[in-house]
């Protein structure tokens, strides 16, 4: 094929960037359309049926230079001449009717035509678990129709585009799985902070911003993890190179625990630190490689009142009352606080205890602690 390998290289190369981060869709797709003389590249994301919109990225002159991003597009799918094509497979228009029927076609007159599109050559691409992707690639009527050596380049070009997709696919799961990980843990109250292989803290969620940021007990000092004592931070730092001396091939790495005091005088910060799992030849800088995990036991409950109160059939104000129990509230200071009479908040707890088949007041904390309701988006 007649093709310079600087501009195979980077095509290649755009596609797997694209891989990587989907902004550069737009880019690979370019340069597909400049190396077809193409008036447009299209990759369909998602076929719609006749009441959803399909998903699908473009480059070319589309109408208000929405060109290179992911745009969502209607178009009715049931009346493309291009379904049931074998996957991964370069057809043309000719491949599947003449001319005269092509101009005939009412997919070509309402949907190809207005903006001039006449040849079109294109693949639906298999990938694992996401189905079939569609490209396509297409030109005016006035420019020549795909030659079967342009056919042939696509086909030499294409098993790089379905590797890119799969790998897109992987990793936009991957993170997508570790964001909602994240978020469940954040509504926990588990505080995290992930250290780098130099013991700078790369990340923290934002119950350990919140920590960091009163000071009290836990400070950031040129971007390490100190405690305010220093007994207590003789101790953090030990555990921290011991995490550290783990070896990375270890089947377990075991968690190491620790209390460190604050000065406000609340409940003391339990402190959990282990080596992050990672390949041997993982190596390079600014990865994770500690994780430290951090609770407040003086904290208040993050749980959903809504949820508390789907979960266990309860009133408002039983509800209201209950969420005070679990924030550690004796019963005289949950009615003091919620502006009620005591003789009402023991009718309340009555009303709940039934509900909740608990017999005592510890016993509803400890159901409340342990309920999804902390899970649920407030």
């Amino acid at each position: 094929m007649n093709l310079e390998m600087d501009v195979y290289d980077r095509i290649v190369s755009a596609l797997y960037e694209a891989a990587l981060d989907s902004r550069r869709w737009g880019v690979a797709l370019e340069h597909f359309r400049t190396l077809f003389k193409a008036n447009y590249v299209t990759l369909i994301l998602k076929v719609p049926d006749l009441t959803e919109t399909g998903l699908m990225i473009s480059v070319g002159e589309l109408p208000g230079g929405i060109g290179g991003k992911v745009v969502y597009h209607t178009y009715q799918h049931t009346a493309t001449p291009f379904v049931n094509q074998p996957a991964d497979k370069v057809f043309v228009v000719d491949d599947l009717m003449s001319e005269a029927e092509w101009r005939k076609a009412p997919y070509y007159i309402h949907w190809c035509k207005p903006y001039d599109v006449f040849h079109v050559m294109g693949a639906d691409i298999s990938t694992p678990e996401s189905g079939k992707l569609r490209f396509r690639i297409t030109r005016p009527e006035s420019a020549p129709a795909f030659s079967l050596e342009e056919r042939q380049l696509c086909e030499a070009l294409l098993p790089h585009l379905r590797r890119a997709l799969h790998m897109h696919n992987l990793l936009d799961r991957s993170e997508s799985l570790g964001m909602l990980y994240s978020k469940a843990i954040g509504r926990l109250s588990v505080a995290t902070i992930v250290l780098d292989e130099t013991g700078k803290v790369l990340d923290q969620n934002l119950i350990a911003q919140e920590i960091l940021d009163s000071g009290d007990g836990l400070k950031l000092v040129g971007g390490r993890l100190e405690a305010t004592y220093p007994s207590d931070n003789r101790a953090l730092q030990q555990l921290i190179r011991n995490a550290f001396a783990h070896h990375p091939g270890d089947r377990v790495i075991p968690s190491e625990a620790m209390s460190i005091a604050r000065p406000s005088g609340q409940v003391s910060l339990g402190v959990v630190i282990e080596q992050v799992p990672s390949s041997e030849w993982a190596e390079g800088k600014g990865k994770p490689s500690v994780v430290i995990y951090l609770r407040d036991a003086a904290s208040k409950s993050l749980a959903s009142t809504a949820v508390a109160k789907q979960l266990f059939n309860l009133t408002p104000a039983e509800t209201a009352l209950a969420m005070e129990l679990t924030n550690g509230l004796s019963l005289e200071e949950a009615a003091e606080a919620l502006n009620i009479r005591r003789n009402t908040a023991r009718a309340h707890l009555r009303s709940i205890f039934s509900k909740t088949g608990v017999r005592r007041q510890t016993e509803l904390v400890r159901i409340m602690l342990n309920s999804v309701a902390a899970l649920s988006h407030r």
